[in-house]
């Protein structure tokens, strides 16, 4: 089966082309247009700006999508059996200009169409080079989800069986993460910024909490942090107007170790509570060293009869090609949707 995706969630424009056969996914073309310098001035996403952007390169991509799969592999268009795109959660006016467009491709292609959730496209990323189907030895699975917009604990008992069982109650870490980047001057996004300067810090250089660590459920709190790093830098800017690196560098590196000691932390322990078989770690923050690193030891020693499944760091960002394999899933197990029926929903749930 050969799958068109196209995901536009939020600031990164998507288009992929998958071939899934004999149990593999072949990622035949992978196409992502980032908008980071379009809203780093501003310090966050402007949606009328992305949305703008969203529609400038859905046409490019999708031809250098079809030209590459073409030339490369001799696929034409009229030989795509489904085509998949995000229709939630995230920003809706985005959502709308991927959605709009696989709309128009399926009445034009006469091909069937899914819509897929967001969250669902960064669980698939963990498998975009797993056999299929995946085994059920590997059930349950603890993932966590943790990006700009969303931080989640999701329990698989199996493909396209999903419970939420934590969730943050205020900041996402990745937007813990821009904040922070923010009060100390850094760039945006933040999460990057923060990384490369706790490379050059002590993570135990200022004593930070860690929100609901030793709490007795799977949820998240930033907030508490982000403030807490919000009265560090006032302190320690009184005396002067602009930090030096040094200093910098340990908050950062202070700052990162607090997010991940509780990430790690509830996540063994959700492990733990529903007995996982594979840990999994998805999400743009995904894609942060540290947290990879101490998951895994964590993983080891703490349940070491589960496994630990992480993307590589292109694949842990947003993609199409994650949104192809969820919609190959979702239609393996459904069908496709009715053209009309898919809408972008900015809240939509993990079902």
């Amino acid at each position: 089966m050969k799958i068109l995706a196209i995901e536009t969630s939020c600031d990164d424009t998507g288009v992929a082309l998958l071939k899934i056969e004999g149990g593999r996914v072949k990622i035949l073309s992978d196409f992502v247009s980032s908008q980071v310098k379009i809203h780093a001035p501003y310090g966050g996403v402007v949606p009328n700006l992305a949305v703008r952007a969203h529609y400038k390169n859905l046409p490019i991509l999708l031809e250098a999508t079809l030209n590459k799969s073409k030339i490369n592999f001799g696929i034409q268009p009229k030989k795509i059996d489904l085509i998949a795109v995000t229709n939630g959660p995230g920003l809706e006016p985005c959502l709308w200009a991927g959605v709009n467009t696989a709309r128009v491709l399926a009445k034009v292609m006469n091909k069937p169409i899914v819509g897929v959730n967001h969250l669902e496209g960064h669980i698939a990323a963990n498998f975009l080079d797993s056999q299929f189907p995946v085994p059920s030895s590997q059930f349950p699975i603890i993932c966590l989800i943790v990006s700009g917009g969303h931080t989640q604990l999701v329990l698989l008992r199996g493909m396209g069986k999903y419970k939420v069982i934590g969730q943050t109650r205020d900041d996402a870490a990745g937007e813990a993460f821009d904040k922070v980047a923010k009060l100390l001057g850094l760039g945006y996004p933040g999460g990057p910024e923060i990384a490369l300067n706790a490379q050059n810090g002590t993570p135990d250089a200022f004593k930070l909490p860690r929100p609901m660590i030793n709490g007795f459920d799977s949820d998240f709190s930033f907030s508490g942090l982000k403030t807490a790093v919000l009265y560090l830098v006032k302190k320690l800017s009184a005396n002067s107007k602009h930090l030096n690196e040094g200093i910098v560098a340990d908050v950062c590196a202070s700052f990162q170790q607090a997010v991940v000691d509780v990430l790690v932390s509830k996540t063994i322990g959700a492990a733990k509570e529903y007995g996982a078989k594979t840990v999994m770690l998805s999400g743009g923050v995904a894609a942060n060293k540290e947290l990879r690193k101490q998951m895994a030891c964590a993983v080891k020693v703490r349940v070491p009869n589960s496994q630990f499944l992480v993307p590589t760091s292109r694949y842990c960002t947003d993609n199409a090609a994650m949104i192809g394999l969820a919609g190959y899933w979702k239609y393996a197990r459904r069908g496709g949707d009715k053209i009309e029926k898919i809408v972008a929903k900015a809240n939509l749930n993990l079902l």
